[in-house]
């Protein structure tokens, strides 16, 4: 079996809920042992908020949904790092691991001693990253950060949503926190690339990881666009700005997405549709009068939609090269045969007993794929990890359960 790309790489993860812990799992699903540092009795926030696997006697446990998507392959190791035993225990720790990540508010691990400065000044080649809401300094760093209001304080909201003057014409955000997962990539990208150097030089370096920088970065084009000429990008709600047809139509079994964006793709959909008509209006004659003309190509459109089955229809558009695509709800989306092929669910034993499902990590390596562990019960590895990184004995360890150190 081929050794993993991260083999070898130890991280302590100080982090918690889902920007830094989607991070640490990615490092985790290429192959590094990730600690994850956990508070004695309590654990990650995410543990508290269902749903839950069931506990042996089949009432809620604390491994919840949240927790097991973002800590899967991972130890948990419980020690209360705001006792001066407790920080000591981490801070050795850290000593044995090449990667630190932490996304305490910032200033709060100088206090323990797991800060960057005390830990690099002892281990220059130490990789050590800082997520937070909005970066190591500035008016704004000592804030604590929440998705949704980042999502937004960074624009991202401006532009989701149905136009403004429509029923529904409002700011919407994103069902998934995506602010977060956008920041917890960043991060491990940031990781890996300081890593690389870290390999190259001897050297470690610190990464300012921030929940606005990379939110604001998650507009693209948009944000560009705007700096390139000050007009502010309108809410669109499901309609291409810059084609058309492309937007959401009602079928007889579902919604679905037709995006033809081109002359070729919009003469092949009046003919799947059996609209000449469309085809020979001067009005529809170009994209750009197309969008010009968006709202009464829709009205003359929704007809020839509404009384078909999109499944019938998808045949047909995939044959004339037409974009179009279902709104699947997630049962759909685990029933679809290309979800299935790709095998984007999974299940894993779990340290409770029978199967908890995971979805498959997106990263595909043909010469050193992903192998899966599952996310751990609360402490799972405390007396393991203590014992094999720190030397302590079963008296040692005893003593430290005893007094809620770990």
């Amino acid at each position: 079996m081929s050794p993993r790309i991260l083999e070898g790489v130890k991280v302590l993860d100080l982090t918690r809920v889902i920007a830094g812990p989607l991070c640490t799992q990615i490092l985790a699903d290429m192959g590094a042992t990730v600690y994850k540092i956990e508070r004695p009795g309590e654990g990650d926030d995410t543990r508290r908020m269902g749903p839950f696997l069931p506990d042996g006697q089949g009432g809620d446990s604390n491994d919840s949904a949240l927790y097991l998507a973002y800590n899967r392959g991972k130890h948990s190791v419980t020690i209360d790092i705001s006792t001066p035993e407790g920080s000591k225990l981490a801070h050795d720790l850290a000593m044995r691991c090449d990667i630190v990540m932490e996304n305490y508010k910032v200033g709060t691990l100088a206090k323990y001693g797991l800060d960057y400065a005390t830990l690099a000044a002892q281990k220059p080649g130490l990789v050590y990253c800082s997520l937070t809401g909005f970066g190591q300094s500035g008016p704004y760093a000592q804030r604590a950060a929440y998705d949704f209001i980042l999502q937004g304080l960074a624009g991202v909201m401006s532009t989701c949503g149905h136009a403004e003057g429509t029923p529904g014409g409002e700011p919407m955000r994103t069902a998934i926190p995506i602010t977060d997962v956008v920041t917890g990539l960043y991060a491990a990208i940031a990781i890996l690339g300081a890593l690389l150097h870290q390999r190259q030089t001897g050297m470690g370096q610190h990464v300012d990881a921030s929940m606005l920088d990379a939110s604001v970065a998650l507009n693209g084009h948009l944000a560009v666009g705007y700096l390139m000429t000050g007009q502010l990008p309108a809410r669109q709600g499901n309609t291409n700005p810059i084609a058309a047809p492309s937007e959401v139509f009602a079928c007889a079994d579902g919604r679905m997405i037709l995006a033809a964006g081109n002359n070729i793709q919009f003469s092949a959909m009046c003919d799947v549709l059996e609209r000449p008509d469309l085809g020979a209006d001067p009005r529809f004659a170009t994209n750009a009068l197309r969008v010009a003309h968006r709202t009464e190509l829709r009205d003359l459109l929704a007809p020839s939609l509404a009384g078909r089955r999109r499944a019938d229809l998808f045949p047909l558009f995939d044959r004339a090269g037409v974009p179009s695509g279902p709104i699947n709800d997630l049962s759909q989306v685990f029933e679809d045969p290309q979800t299935r092929h790709r095998q984007l669910a999974l299940s894993q034993p779990h340290a409770r007993g029978g199967d908890a499902p995971m979805l498959r990590s997106p990263l595909d390596f043909s010469a050193t794929p992903v192998r899966y562990g599952p996310a751990p019960t609360l402490g799972q590895h405390s007396l393991e990890v203590l014992s094999l990184e720190l030397g302590l004995d079963d008296v040692r360890l005893a003593d430290l359960r005893s007094r809620a150190i770990i």
